[in-house]
């Protein structure tokens, strides 16, 4: 279908390409040759083949930012119907395809750490309520143990007697309450329901390693599984850690007390997330921030190599790192001596 307009134009035969057609105008505006796109497909190989036209027609391509004539004439094609329905199917085309091509292993880690996150949230949630439920019956036990995942394997798998039996307890001597059956049954369901949360959550730890092995190898390697996570949740994806700069990821998670230094002069933070990492703990209270400042110096390296699919080198960076601090560590005392 050709259509013929009379628009302000240039002076000469001009190109251009949208989504619905590859149009060709006179110079004085009216359309010469236009090549309507069924698919995508079709849109795509258009624009690679684009010069090509515009040589064989003699025409140049418009500029819309300095030209209105490409605007108008997509508009004036959008008032036919064909046009403005091949207009909608290629829009949602493209739109499904770039959908799905954002999907990457960014997304996967994230909803990952996301995951392992609110099952925390919830096993302890839950642990205090069956610890509370317990109570009632066994108060003894729930002074006895604090760990939430054995605590509910405990109930999980014994009966009141034998949890009884193991405290050296009976039953005159409990300050717990004989319930019924069917109330320590619900008990018991509950346990086996948060035993089960903390399966999978180990599951999960499992899986987002793997992930990270594979993505980003050389940053596991130094940060390890669970600071690796932190910091990944805090930028959202590989390309954005590696275009950070080493101070910004020194100081991730620590973003109040940086605002709050900035806003009163309090004292400025010298680490965030980084403060979990073995090597500022095994350092000394005040060479903590000297640590944490060169920890992220080479974690930055490691994300710069691991985005840009170097290779691995994580083994080699983290034993120069450690036999760095350990140095550091063995001159100071040194100098004091």
């Amino acid at each position: 279908m050709f259509l013929k307009l009379t628009l302000n134009g240039p002076k000469m035969n001009t190109i251009f390409s949208n989504i619905t057609a590859t149009v060709i105008l006179n110079e004085s505006g009216e359309v010469l040759n236009q090549t309507s796109h069924k698919s995508n497909k079709d849109f795509e190989k258009a624009n690679v083949n684009l010069e090509k036209t515009a040589k064989k027609h003699k025409a140049t391509s418009l500029n819309p930012k300095k030209d209105k004539t490409q605007l108008q004439h997509n508009l004036e094609l959008l008032k036919d119907k064909d046009n403005f329905k091949a207009f909608y199917e290629i829009n949602k085309e493209i739109t499904k395809t770039q959908i799905k091509n954002a999907v990457n292993e960014d997304n996967i880690i994230v909803q990952t750490i996301a995951c392992i996150n609110e099952l925390d949230k919830t096993t302890n949630l839950l642990s205090k309520r069956l610890r509370e439920w317990t109570a009632l019956t066994i108060p003894e036990l729930e002074k006895r143990l604090s760990h939430h995942e054995k605590f509910a394997g405990l109930i999980k798998d014994k009966s009141r007697k034998e949890l009884l039996k193991e405290l050296e307890l009976n039953e005159n001597e409990t300050m717990g309450a004989k319930l019924p059956e069917q109330d320590l049954r619900q008990m018991t369901l509950l346990a086996k329901q948060i035993k089960t949360l903390y399966e999978l959550r180990e599951e999960q730890e499992h899986y987002l390693e793997s992930l990270m092995i594979d993505y980003c190898p050389n940053f596991l390697e130094i940060a390890g599984p669970t600071i690796g996570a932190k910091l990944f949740e805090h930028a959202k994806s590989l390309r954005k850690l590696a275009l950070l700069p080493s101070s910004t990821i020194q100081l991730l998670g620590a973003e109040k007390a940086l605002f709050r230094h900035l806003k009163s002069g309090t004292k400025s933070p010298k680490y965030g997330i980084l403060f979990t990492h073995y090597l500022v703990q095994s350092a000394h209270q005040k060479d903590r921030g000297m640590v944490a400042r060169s920890l992220a110096s080479y974690l930055s390296r490691a994300l710069k190599i691991d985005f840009f699919k170097g290779e691995f080198a994580g083994d080699k960076m983290r034993e120069e790192i450690e036999k760095k601090f350990n140095y550091v560590k063995k001159e100071k005392h040194q100098t004091k001596e």
